[in-house]
C-alpha cells in the first residue's frame, strides 16, 4: 500500500509532536510543512531526521495546500490563524485533522461547521483527551449503564502554567480565545461525550491571581486566567463541574475526573496507577478496571498515547472514507462552553448557550 502523504501547518510543539506521531505509524508519512517562523521550520526539520531532506519546507500554508505534494493535512497552527486557515482548508477537497480547539470564537466555529458540512472530505478536531486509555475506560464504564443513570460528572485539573510558544501568542486571551476555550475546550469536549447531550447553561468565577502576572510584551500585559471554578448544566438534567488550577504543580496528579450515577462512581486520575476505579451504591463494593496503554501505540508524546491514536484513526479515516469520530460539531460545542464560561466571569451571571445562537 502507498504511505498516505500528510502536510502539517504549524511546526510549533504540538506539530511537531503530530510530526513524531506520523514518524512511528506505518503507512503514513509527513512529505511538507509550512510554518511562516523559520525556528519552528528548524524543529521540524530535527524531527524529520534523515526524511527532512525529501520533504518540503514552506513558509506559506497555502503554497502547501496547492503542492500536490499531500493526500491530507494536520492543522496546529496557533489558535488565532485555525480561522483563517481552515478557511484555505476547506474550499480544497484535502482531509483535515485541525488542532484543538477549532477556533477561538463560536462564531468562527459555525463558519468551520459550515464549510465543512459543504464538502465530503474528512474534518477532524484534535480532542485527543477521550482517546487517554484511563478516560476511555471511564467512559466505557458510563456507557454501560453500570453507575445506573449518570447524574454528575466532576473533572480537576490541577497542573504547571502555560508553556511559552512562539513569539508568546498564549499569553493574550484574543489569540488563544481565552484559558476555558483554549486548555479546557478538552474537558468540556469529555463531559459533553459522556452526559450525551447539549449544555444549555454556565455558571463560571476565575481569574489571573499568581501566573504571568509580570510579563509584558510590547507594552502589553498578559491577561489570560489561571484559575477557574466552572459548572455546566446539561438539558438531560446531568451537572458536570471543571476545577482548573494552573499554579499546581506540587500534586500526585494532574487531571482527576469522577462520574457519579444512581447506582455508582466510577473515577480515574492521570498520571495515575492506570486503573478506573468503580464503585456501587448498594453494597459499597469497589473494583477496578485496568487501562493500560493500547500495545500498538509507537509514541506515546505528551499525552500518554491519546494524540497517537488519534493521528492512527484520522489516516484510517482517510483511507476508508469514513466520517471523522470527532467531528465539527464537537468542536463547535467544546469551544462554546469554554467562551459561555468566559462571559459568564466577566459579567458576573450563569450564561445560557442560546445567547450564541446555540440551542
Amino acid at each position: 500500500m502507498t504511505d498516505l502523504r500528510l502536510g502539517v501547518i504549524g511546526t510549533g510543539m504540538m506539530g511537531c509532536e503530530h510530526i513524531r506521531n506520523v514518524n512511528a505509524l506505518p503507512g503514513a508519512v509527513v512529505t511538507a510543512v509550512s510554518d511562516p517562523n523559520e525556528v519552528p521550520l528548524g524543529w521540524a526539520r530535527d524531527n524529520l531526521g534523515e526524511r527532512a531532506s525529501e520533504v518540503m519546507f514552506l513558509r506559506d500554508h497555502r503554497d502547501l495546500l496547492s503542492s500536490g505534494a499531500i493526500d491530507a493535512v494536520i492543522v496546529a497552527s496557533p489558535n488565532h490563524t485555525h480561522a483563517s486557515v481552515l478557511a484555505d482548508v476547506l474550499s480544497t477537497d484535502l482531509p483535515v485533522l485541525v488542532e484543538k480547539p477549532m477556533c477561538t470564537t463560536v462564531e468562527d466555529c459555525v463558519a468551520v461547521v459550515d464549510g465543512a458540512n459543504r464538502r465530503r472530505a474528512v474534518t477532524w478536531v484534535g480532542l485527543e483527551y477521550r482517546y487517554m486509555a484511563p478516560i476511555a475506560a471511564l467512559l466505557d464504564v458510563v456507557r454501560s449503564g453500570e453507575l445506573g443513570d449518570l447524574r454528575m460528572l466532576a473533572i480537576r485539573e490541577h497542573r504547571f502554567p502555560f508553556l511559552v510558544k512562539v513569539d508568546n501568542w498564549n499569553r493574550f486571551s484574543r489569540n488563544t480565545g481565552g484559558t476555558l476555550v483554549e486548555k479546557c475546550c478538552h474537558f468540556f469536549d469529555l463531559m459533553n461525550l459522556a452526559v450525551g447531550a447539549r449544555p444549555t447553561r454556565v455558571f463560571a468565577s476565575g481569574g489571573q491571581d499568581v501566573n504571568h502576572l509580570d510579563e509584558v510584551y510590547d507594552g502589553e500585559r498578559s491577561d489570560i486566567l489561571d484559575n477557574a471554578y466552572v459548572i455546566v448544566d446539561y438539558a438531560n438534567g446531568v451537572r458536570a463541574s471543571l476545577d482548573l488550577c494552573m499554579f499546581a504543580e506540587a500534586g500526585r496528579h494532574e487531571q482527576e475526573i469522577v462520574a457519579v450515577g444512581s447506582r455508582g462512581k466510577a473515577e480515574t486520575a492521570l498520571p495515575g496507577d492506570g486503573l478506573v476505579h468503580v464503585g456501587t451504591r448498594v453494597d459499597r463494593s469497589l473494583r477496578a478496571v485496568a487501562a493500560p496503554m493500547d500495545p500498538s501505540v509507537a509514541h506515546a508524546g505528551f499525552h500518554f498515547g491519546a494524540s497517537y491514536v488519534e493521528v492512527a484513526r484520522f489516516c484510517d479515516a482517510v483511507r476508508d472514507g469514513t466520517e471523522a469520530e470527532v467531528g465539527v460539531e464537537d468542536g463547535l460545542w467544546s469551544v462554546a462552553v469554554g467562551a459561555a464560561a468566559h462571559r459568564s466571569i466577566d459579567e458576573g451571571r450563569p450564561v445560557t448557550l442560546s445567547e450564541f445562537g446555540l440551542g
